[in-house]
């Protein structure tokens, strides 16, 4: 059985990663930020001639998108010149690389879904260092370099916005939240099972490298996210009030509510046609994923409150986070 190695294994996807694979019996080994550095290329070296993998799965990234406008350079080591060391280490040893991106490398002016062969544009620092890394993977690892882009991603560990609603629903009357940014809302757990997929389908030579996306299927705004959160919670969906980015950038003008440095995209749906070309089908739509993940998320929120007179109304939500 080939051996797996999950590096970022202490963030939300790592930890979905090196889930899914213990569950298959595969032993992965999972390596958080404490335990190797992307951006010291010896480290990587040493890391990958002691555990010998098939496959590495790089779950490891600077995502704070709003800090990388002022710290580009930081990022970069990162996402770039990190993944970059990952991949030469790779290219040295024949291992099979999955490496995660986003949908920040776009430009978010779409009207239709991008394919995998759409010509990237990113707007913000964080998608510039994370198409640098993509870049890397692809210059160097052209047989065996899989980029799987994904967006909007939520699961049991980590801050997400799955999360925050849940928390919100229990403590706040209504809230406002964005409907001018679509997107596919994507559990961490379907995109370890698809990316566990794509590597023994690499393995076993039946997957085409490249670029592919890791996003459910279907599509919604934030506000249609909040809603269905609220719906399977058992809670009014109108509690949810629909509002716009520009909207809530005036409602902040004069408060201690600092605007966003990072734009952040208004159309991140991304197309799944190259999932067919391993075998492989596309993973499924969202709400479905939605119904199945939030009782574990539910869990991992605590004991609920209801929210009640005291409660603060109108609190204002917008996406935060990248991928």
């Amino acid at each position: 059985m080939s051996r797996w190695l999950v590096t970022g294994a202490g963030g939300m996807l790592g930890r979905a990663m090196t889930a899914r694979l213990a569950r298959e019996g595969r032993a992965p080994v999972a390596l958080d930020r404490r335990a190797l550095d992307l951006t010291d290329p010896a480290a990587v070296g040493s890391a990958l001639a002691a555990h010998r993998p098939a496959v590495v799965v790089n779950c490891a990234a600077w995502t704070a998108v709003d800090d990388a406008e002022s710290r580009e350079p930081d990022a970069l080591r990162i996402n770039g010149d990190g993944v970059r060391n990952l991949a030469a280490a790779c290219a040295a040893r024949g291992v099979v690389l999955l490496h995660v991106s986003t949908d920040y490398v776009f430009g978010g002016d779409a009207t239709t879904p991008y394919p995998e062969t759409a010509v990237p544009a990113p707007r913000t620092a964080y998608g510039r260092t994370k198409l640098a890394g993509e870049r890397a993977v692809l210059d160097l690892l052209p047989t065996t370099g899989y980029v799987v882009r994904t967006a909007w991603l939520y699961g049991e560990g980590g801050a997400n916005f799955v999360r925050t609603m849940i928390r919100l629903e229990a403590t706040r009357d209504t809230l406002d939240v964005v409907d001018d940014q679509r997107g596919q809302p994507t559990w961490s757990a379907d995109l370890a099972h698809r990316l566990a997929q794509l590597g023994c389908a690499a393995v076993a030579g039946l997957a085409p490298p490249g670029i592919y996306h890791g996003t459910s299927g279907g599509e919604g705004s934030w506000c249609d996210l909040a809603r269905e959160t609220f719906r399977l919670l058992g809670a009014d969906p109108a509690r949810v009030r629909a509002t716009t980015g520009a909207a809530l950038a005036r409602a902040s003008a004069g408060t201690t509510t600092a605007p966003r440095p990072a734009p952040r995209p208004a159309y991140s749906v991304l197309g799944h046609a190259r999932w067919r070309a391993a075998g492989l089908d596309p993973i499924r739509d969202w709400r479905a994923a939605l119904a199945q993940a939030l009782p574990a998320l539910r869990a991992a929120a605590g004991p609920r409150v209801t929210a009640g007179a005291g409660a603060r109304a109108g609190a204002e939500v917008e996406a935060k986070t990248g991928s």
